[in-house]
């Protein structure tokens, strides 16, 4: 389980996370939503372990990470995979050489095995035959697809999405989310997805949680926050949340 207990980080005199509590369970998609600026990619980066909180508690299956040596901290982080809102893929080298990065690493596997292990993986986000091609040559889709490749290459039990399907048109939005739910069955990680698309990611989600003005207003089943009484979730989800409503 991820847990993060009364979290607290500002930026300057800009507070972006306000005393967040949210535990993440295991083997489930679980999608983080809200307007932007946020702090959606910033809670991202501390479940990760890239950024600290100024207070608070961050653990992965019951070990805090915060204030721990960092070659325990890279322990840890080997629990996870990642897919950047841009896949972050290295323009310089081809698909294959992207995708085996973290094999050629991490590893002391053999030529034949990194092959083998790449072309698998490719194969399960329905990629073929684009080994040599390099990632000015493939379309928005097919760079997110080979990310998600690399991130499921070392078999991690949790996998961050940030942001997967921006910039991407409505159909291959529609294919990527699908890839995402059709990996997760298959390999059964644990999901963190970021995400503004409303209400498509209710239908890969299995738990949903609104985070505005740095605190989770409300998590639940895709149908709980769908159905919410709550104001400002409400006013999300039908997209009429136009500035910053007062909580009590």
């Amino acid at each position: 389980m991820i847990k993060l207990t009364n979290v607290h980080k500002s930026f300057g005199a800009q507070a972006v996370l306000n005393g967040l509590c949210l535990e993440i369970p295991d083997g489930q998609i679980t999608a983080v939503i809200g307007p932007s600026g946020e702090g959606k990619s910033v809670l991202l980066k501390h479940i990760i372990g890239l950024m600290k909180p100024d207070s608070g508690e961050v653990e992965i299956d019951g070990e805090s990470i915060i204030n721990i040596r960092r070659s325990k901290l890279n322990g840890i982080r080997e629990k996870f995979g990642m897919l950047f809102q841009n896949a972050a893929l290295f323009d310089s080298m081809s698909v294959f050489d992207n995708v085996a990065f973290p094999l050629q690493e991490k590893t002391r596997l053999s030529k034949s095995e990194i092959v083998k292990r790449v072309n698998s993986a490719l194969e399960h986000v329905g990629l073929r035959n684009v080994n040599g091609k390099y990632p000015d040559e493939l379309s928005g889709g097919m760079k997110k697809r080979v990310g998600l490749a690399r991130a499921l290459l070392l078999d991690p039990k949790i996998i961050l999405f940030d942001e997967p399907t921006t910039g991407l048109d409505p159909v291959i939005k529609r294919a990527i989310h699908q890839l995402i739910k059709e990996t997760h069955e298959k390999f059964g990680f644990t999901a963190v997805i970021v995400s503004h698309e409303i209400p498509e990611i209710f239908d890969i989600a299995q738990n949903v949680a609104m985070l505005y003005q740095g605190k989770i207003l409300q998590i639940g089943t895709s149908d709980e926050i769908k159905n919410s009484t709550h104001p400002v979730v409400k006013q999300f989800i039908s997209g009429s949340l136009e500035g910053p409503i007062q909580l009590l």
